[in-house]
């Protein structure tokens, strides 16, 4: 038994969603409080929000949620910006603003998102890295229960979570936009879980697909429901008279892709279980409604198939509506920044695609990096972006611009591509020909999409003040752009130091309660390391099943970042029908090279005080 830890103060520049009121540890005394430290750019954070909606529910009268938002990019630390995100992400439990990641330190967190079990006397019991661990909380959870009930220390009763009001705007956080034939204009009213057909104007609104309630059903334009649906796909003519719609629709929340036929708005499933992907990378074709799906982001028609953004595992998929088959298309699951072949490449949550005019190459906003990629003959390419931990906003030579996470992207019918620089609250565009970013337009409220009309007009989505707006004229020409030389930004996490020479990292799991490792198709456990600069690394860079490696780092480097990739599988316990589960994260671990540093680098995948 180790001996119990007591859990820090929580601290922070203020709440939300707690009527104004500052909690602290002594307000929670009596309830199992659950810490999220999340940041709202992160996917897998947005995906552990979800996970977490059922057991608030379950256990709402003894648990109490705490986001704790420690953010990574310098837009996620204005108060403003994060009002919103809880908005728009129905974040329905009080959350702690960490801008200094004070708290992220106190509770030793190295990974988005970290969660940190404190049990009813005010310890910390449990912490774990990634998501999938829904399961085990509840088992954990009951276990909590069923002893502080007998002690005595558990006190059932409401939370401290009080909601804001409800906000009345025709949109609410729209993602993504398409023109439709007759000249009006279709937007996926993401946090309204709907999609929105508005006049040519982009104001006044025609008709609304779906209920706006959060679901899953297909049906009538009435009865259909969506989960934050972003991306739109427009399938091409003869395509959608053979397959009976005429829209795909990325239903981001619901991992699936929906079909829509707008003549009638009905709504009908075409890819996807429901089930979020965590499995194995395979090259097959699948059975469309067979294969999991993980946040599908944008959709696009490139090279006869529709190619979707999955940003929940920084890949690209395709989807083939006639075959009604799916499967991988680009990438390998590791959140980074690498061009190649495509099944080499590696992605950071791509958020945003579009075709070039001649139809070669398909543009990508590669959030998470702050870039802007591109496949073309095969192979993946960056035209601007520098990895996951630079960003800021500044134009020029491409090799040196900078992005702030990046949502969407728009082909010109001259080769450039214009940018929607979401963090930057900016339109930029890169030219291939001269090889140069420039600003087209900012002070927008977090673009998320921009459409080239018929007409020739660009219109932005401009997601955080839930409009659409159009640009000025003649902002696209060379005299309407201007050169911004704005801050350079990266990440800056404490490093940790580590020895030169042999250093070992160690993955620590402990199967949650009920559950066992399971190798019944193979390895239970699988580690994936790489650095950056790769030169850190003498040794053990690669892929293994053991989740304990043996590292050489390179003396002669001062320091970088040690990409970590870790899953383990497990099963229930003594169940007749036994559920499989599948836990994954991935860590950028800053590090620093000096000598009498650590020799042992530990990440807590899933670890128990008890």
């Amino acid at each position: 038994m180790s001996a119990r830890v007591r859990a820090p103060e929580l601290r922070g520049r203020g709440w939300l969603n707690t009527g104004g009121r500052d909690l602290t540890l002594a307000d929670l005394r009596g309830k199992i409080v659950l810490a999220d430290f999340w940041t709202f750019c992160c996917i897998n954070c947005l995906h552990v929000l979800d996970e977490l909606r059922p057991l608030e529910e379950k256990y709402g009268d003894v648990l109490v949620v705490i986001g704790v938002h420690s953010p990574k990019f310098e837009h996620e630390k204005d108060a403003d910006a994060l009002a919103a995100a809880v908005e728009r992400y129905g974040v329905h439990h009080p959350v702690l603003d960490d801008p200094e990641m004070d708290m992220w330190q106190q509770y030793a967190a190295r990974a988005w998102p970290t969660l940190s079990v404190i049990d009813p006397e005010g310890y910390v019991v449990a912490t774990m890295a990634g998501e999938g661990h829904a399961e085990g909380l509840a088992r954990l959870i009951d276990e909590l229960i069923a002893v502080h009930e007998a002690k005595g220390t558990l006190h059932r009763g409401d939370g401290p979570y009080v909601p804001p009001a409800e906000p009345e705007t025709t949109l609410r956080f729209p993602g993504k936009v398409v023109q439709l034939a007759d000249g009006n204009l279709l937007v996926s009213d993401s946090a309204r879980h709907s999609l929105a057909e508005l006049e040519p104007d982009g104001e006044t609104l025609v008709r609304r697909i779906g209920s706006g309630d959060r679901g899953r059903t297909d049906g009538p334009t009435g009865v259909a429901t969506f989960s934050e649906p972003q991306g739109l796909c427009l399938l091409p003519e003869q395509v959608a008279g053979v397959v009976g719609y005429d829209l795909v629709v990325a239903d981001t929340v619901n991992h699936l892709l929906r079909g829509v036929r707008l003549a009638t708005g009905e709504v009908v499933t075409i890819a996807g279980t429901g089930r979020q992907w965590r499995s194995t990378v395979d090259d097959h074709s699948h059975d469309a409604l067979s294969v999991d799906l993980s946040s599908p982001w944008d959709l696009a028609w490139y090279d006869g198939k529709v190619v979707i953004a999955m940003a929940g595992i920084h890949q690209l998929w395709w989807f083939d509506p006639i075959k009604r088959t799916a499967g991988m298309y680009a990438g390998t699951t590791v959140e980074a920044l690498r061009d190649g072949p495509l099944d080499e490449a590696w992605m950071a949550q791509p958020s945003g695609l579009s075709v070039s005019a001649d139809g070669a190459r398909l543009w990508i906003a590669d959030s998470e990096t702050s870039a802007i990629r591109y496949v073309e003959n095969g192979v993946m390419g960056t035209a601007v972006g520098q990895g996951l931990f630079d960003f800021g906003h500044v134009d020029g030579p491409a090799a040196s611009a900078l992005l702030q996470h990046p949502l969407g992207v728009c082909a010109l019918p001259d080769g450039s591509v214009l940018i929607a620089d979401t963090y930057n609250g900016a339109v930029r565009r890169f030219d291939p020909l001269t090889d140069q970013v420039s600003t087209v337009a900012d002070g927008l409220a977090e673009p998320s999409d921009l459409v080239l009309t018929a007409e020739g007009e660009v219109l932005v989505v401009e997601s955080a003040a839930h409009r659409l707006t159009r640009l000025a004229p003649g902002a696209l020409s060379a005299a309407g752009a201007s050169t911004v030389d704005g801050p350079r930004h990266r990440t800056e996490r404490k490093p940790t130091d580590v020895t030169p020479g042999e250093l070992t990292l160690e993955i620590i799991f402990t199967p949650a309660p009920g559950q066992k490792l399971d190798e019944t198709y193979g390895p239970s456990t699988r580690l994936v390391i790489s650095a950056s600069p790769p030169e850190l690394l003498v040794e053990g860079a690669g892929t293994t099943t053991e989740l304990s490696r043996r590292l050489v780092v390179n003396g002669e480097v001062t320091g970088g970042v040690l990409q970590v990739t870790a899953q383990a599988a497990t099963c229930d316990v003594d169940v007749e029908h036994a559920a499989c589960h599948l836990t994954r994260q991935d860590w950028g671990v800053p590090v620093r090279v000096v000598e009498g540093g650590a020799a042992r680098l530990p990440l807590v995948l899933r670890g128990l005080d008890a």
